[in-house]
């Protein structure tokens, strides 16, 4: 019995895990170094200060300056510990030096201020281990974003406010009066520009606590003008010689993975095998670097292209992964790196030479073209090549205005531009309509509705992109993919590959009679979820097409990677966004980035991938 039919029959999730046994594990002292670096951190920050000990006699023999100053030391080095400790477990390099350097700070800050012998040894031992496994610690920084520099701000900036509220209200005893909230508010604030506040204090405790509340200003203006103005270290981009590489590499091989002209997105980076004859295409997202699809090329430099990978992946520390890869390169990237593969969805594809609108499943289909067709609506598919300038430039603004969400969409199955002089072999079909007698034309003419195909090998294609005016009616998707299909022949194209559908064996198999508990309560779940992923919807919207499905893997180093895969590949895809709201920017629309599909009969965008 096939594993599909154990999984229907039993009733379990077909979840299709693919275990090797693994490489060697990471080491657990970066681990465990960023957990102590933490833990320390926290430490500084909230210990409370001994009275009772013979090292506070001593301690009170010290100016009352050097007290205070060892007070704000211990706060700004325990949060730059805190921000350090995520570096120190990822290995890099940068944290490990900035922690060396502060850990002494901080012993004499526990010292003098905390009166604490145990806070100084721990500080004092973490820095010797530092020292003593500093060969773990050489991870190369990540490409960088000035966008770092405005979160670091407002994220160091709420958190100042916050511990400046505790230091305010640390020495009660020493408080005149009784302040409101708002006057504390109002002179942590004051404190953090270095100014003096509305609350007075007792004692000499208005220098440890302006000491204090200036050192945490200074340390938020100081990252962020670090963060701000160091030198740019721009994302990877696909550089021209990269770029006709990867096309000669698709010449050749690109028939084997209907995804692999995904690879030319200008946004990725790529590594090459060493002869040269394979390569792998990446972004690094949150600290994921995220690859789709199949390597490109020749299968037998598939393990070159991919230890190429890897091994860039450990010199950053980077969290390794793939989407959307077939069972084939699943298999190779098992067994060459000892990471696991998890079924994601399913790929539809189309046969041209099967592809008929006859017969009862097609009925639906069939009368919505029909329909549509009637109410005067024609159809053109060409190469982009045979697009004149202007043509293009019309179909370039139109799906730019017809663009549902703030921001573009997609990086598996996206490519993220149309009609590049070097992207000829593309296909574009559109839907015209003429306005009605005495009606007013769009901005666009009578243009309505527009897919975008990329190459498959030579003689297949690839949807990339659905775009539809929203005043026009519905089934344009359905109307073009039918208009494609036929031209197929024509334009010598056998294979047409459509979306991706996540979770689809499984929506499949739930739904039929006989389905166990576990299975019905995962496709329950399925559903629920598509109420904001569109899960069920494309699936359904795909298979009114009648296509084989294909498998499509998920490839990771361990379970608990899995969410930050999945964040980084919505981040990727477009579903999170750091850029800024619309209503704020400025200047003309920015020119599109990664475009994915349309939901099929509202318009909205779908995602292709987790």
């Amino acid at each position: 019995m096939s594993d599909s039919q154990d999984a229907e029959t039993s009733g379990k999730v077909p979840t299709r895990i693919r275990r090797l046994p693994r490489g060697p594990r990471p080491e657990a002292v970066p681990t465990g170094v960023g957990t102590a670096c933490t833990l320390i951190g926290l430490m500084d920050i909230v210990f409370p200060r001994l009275r009772h000990s013979r090292v506070h006699a001593l301690a009170e023999l010290l100016p009352g300056a050097v007290s205070s100053l060892a007070a704000a030391a211990s706060i700004v080095v325990g949060l730059l510990l805190l921000m350090l400790a995520h570096g120190l477990k990822r290995r890099k390099r940068r944290a490990w030096v900035a922690a060396v350097g502060l850990l002494p700070v901080g012993a004499a800050a526990q010292l003098l201020y905390r009166h604490s012998v145990i806070g100084m040894v721990l500080s004092l031992v973490l820095m010797g281990v530092l020292i003593r496994y500093r060969a773990e610690f050489a991870a190369l920084p990540d490409p960088r974003s000035r966008w770092m520099a405005l979160a670091n701000f407002v994220g160091l900036g709420a958190v100042s406010v916050t511990v400046g509220l505790l230091i305010v209200r640390s020495h009660p005893d020493a408080i005149e009066g009784s302040p409101s909230l708002g006057e504390q508010l109002e002179h942590v604030l004051w404190g953090l520009f270095g100014f003096e506040g509305p609350v007075d204090y007792r004692h000499g405790a208005d220098y440890t606590v302006g000491y204090s509340l200036g050192a945490l200003g200074l340390l938020t203006v100081a990252t962020t003008a670090y963060l701000a103005f160091r030198p740019e270290h721009p994302a990877a981009r696909l550089t021209a010689e990269d770029e006709e590489r990867l096309r000669g590499l698709l010449t050749a091989h690109g028939r084997r993975d209907s995804l692999g002209h995904f690879a030319l997105r200008r946004d990725k980076a790529v590594v090459f095998s060493p002869t040269g004859k394979a390569a792998v295409c990446y972004r690094v997202v949150s600290g994921v670097m995220l690859a789709s699809g199949d390597p490109v090329g020749d299968v037998e430099a598939w393990p070159g292209a991919i230890a190429r990978f890897m091994e860039e992946a450990r010199a950053h520390s980077w969290t390794p992964a793939v989407m959307g890869c077939s069972e084939t390169g699943g298999e190779v990237w098992t067994r060459e790196t000892g990471l696991d593969a998890l079924e994601l969805g399913d790929e539809a594809i189309v046969d041209v030479a099967d592809f008929t609108l006859s017969g009862r499943a097609m009925r639906n289909v069939r009368q919505m073209v029909k329909r549509i067709e009637r109410a005067g609506y024609q159809t053109r598919v060409r190469r982009a090549a045979e697009l004149s300038p202007e043509e293009l430039e019309a179909i370039r603004r139109a799906a730019a205005d017809w663009r549902g969400t703030d921001t573009e969409r997609g990086f598996s199955m996206a490519l993220g531009r149309i009609g590049d002089p070097a992207d000829g072999d593309a296909v574009i079909a559109t839907a015209h309509k003429a306005a009605d007698e005495g009606a007013q034309e769009g901005p666009y003419g009578d243009l309505k509705a527009v897919l975008h195909f990329v190459p498959w090998g030579r003689d297949g294609m690839s949807l990339e992109l659905m775009r539809r005016d929203r005043g026009a009616d519905p089934g344009m998707n359905e109307l073009l993919i039918v208009a494609a299909l036929r031209a197929a022949p024509e334009l010598g194209v056998e294979r047409v590959s459509l979306n991706f559908a996540m979770f689809r064996s499984a929506l499949a198999r739930g739904e039929k009679l006989g389905a166990g508990p576990v299975l019905r309560g995962w496709r329950a779940l399925l559903v629920f979820l598509s109420r904001w992923f569109q899960i069920e919807s494309l699936y359904k919207f795909n298979a009114k097409f009648q296509p084989r499905w294909e498998p499509r893997f998920v490839v990771f180093r361990n379970t608990r990677d899995l969410p930050r895969i999945g964040l980084a590949a919505m981040q990727a895809e477009g579903f999170v966004s750091l850029a800024l709201p619309r209503l704020l920017r400025r200047g003309r629309r920015p020119e599109p980035r990664p475009c994915a599909h349309r939901h099929p009969s509202e318009g909205r965008e779908l995602q292709q991938a987790a």
